[in-house]
């Protein structure tokens, strides 16, 4: 069986934990190389991982011509950079999310990509390719809960610690950044558009400056999306999308466990309709359909335009925020 062979840009925490093990799962992924900025370090995840190769610097990881694709988990503020450095080197790239730290560098990344028209470039939102996020836009676009209303969502964990990458601000940290681009994001999805005009409330860490609680709403003129996002508050995740005959209730929307079956339940008529998806890993089926665009030459499923629609929301947000008015996209 044909594979992509994958090289890793960094010893980021997500990658080792969950993305590289993931993908190692895939029937078209393979994980040949990872790198660091300390070679040791670099030695160190390959053995505990399985790696062949490990490389003591990104460019010589961009510099082995049997790599095919990148995966970049760098802190947000590199993104656009490393992102540009793989394409540059003739390297397909899944980057994580947000794209960038703002629409700007997400619209110029954009315009950089179409210099490289033969390379796949996407924002690594992994929820999307989950089953139960299938189905849950197969209920909505079917008209199991009739005409869609509003939706409803709300991301959280606790973190105070100003020493992690979360919490500064200079390089992309926040709550609206994090986690709550996820609630803007499967907002855009399930309506399948843009919204029209974005309010939002943001509140600062007095010590560290960057959003640690945010508030949203979303009119996309006959469907409305609010959420709630905090870096600060009690940990927690939910989803409720609402139409005129009926809702359906996501269990674990974002965290989707990868070793237990997920649930979504369809609320109709005073009944109560469970759905049991088969146990399955996001991350794992978002490193295998990004590998079969590549195998196939066919687009990949989220293209880079769905990312610089995300962050123009969120660049609408933060000046809401500041101006206390509605923004109009």
């Amino acid at each position: 069986m044909q594979t992509v062979s994958w090289g890793i840009l960094s010893t980021a925490k997500i990658g080792r934990t969950k993305v590289i093990p993931a993908m190692q799962k895939g029937q078209f992924t393979s994980i040949d190389a990872i790198c660091s900025r300390s070679l040791a370090s670099a030695q160190k995840t390959a053995q505990s991982l399985g790696i062949p190769k490990a490389y003591g610097s990104y460019e010589d990881l961009l510099a082995d011509p049997d790599i095919q694709a990148i995966y970049i988990p760098v802190p947000n503020h590199l993104h656009v950079e490393w992102t540009v450095k793989c394409l540059e080197a003739g390297k397909h790239v899944l980057c994580e999310k947000p794209i960038g730290l703002n629409a700007e560098q997400a619209a110029s990344l954009l315009e950089e990509t179409q210099k490289y028209p033969e390379l796949k470039v996407m924002e690594a939102f992994m929820y999307r390719h989950h089953p139960q996020w299938v189905k849950a836009k197969e209920w909505v676009d079917s008209g199991a809960i009739g005409r869609l209303v509003t939706i409803n969502s709300t991301f959280s964990y606790f973190n105070a610690d100003p020493n992690n990458v979360r919490n500064k601000s200079d390089i992309g940290g926040g709550g609206l950044l994090d986690i709550g681009c996820y609630c803007i994001s499967l907002s855009r999805f399930i309506v399948g558009a843009e919204p029209n005009r974005v309010a939002g409330i943001v509140e600062l860490d007095p010590a560290m400056g960057m959003d640690r609680l945010a508030s949203g709403m979303m009119d996309f003129g006959a469907v409305t999306s609010s959420f709630t996002c905090s870096t600060q508050m009690a940990p927690h995740q939910v989803v409720h999308i609402y139409g005129t005959e009926g809702r359906i209730e996501i269990e674990i929307p974002f965290n989707a466990p990868p070793d237990k079956a997920c649930r979504i339940w369809l609320h109709k008529g005073g009944n109560i309709e469970e759905c049991v998806l088969p146990i399955a890993d996001q991350y794992t089926i978002q490193g295998d359909l990004f590998s079969k665009a590549i195998l196939e030459d066919k687009p990949v499923p989220t293209p880079l335009s769905d990312a610089v629609g995300n962050m123009r929301v969120i660049d609408a947000l933060f000046a809401s925020s500041k101006t206390e008015r509605w923004v109009k996209l």
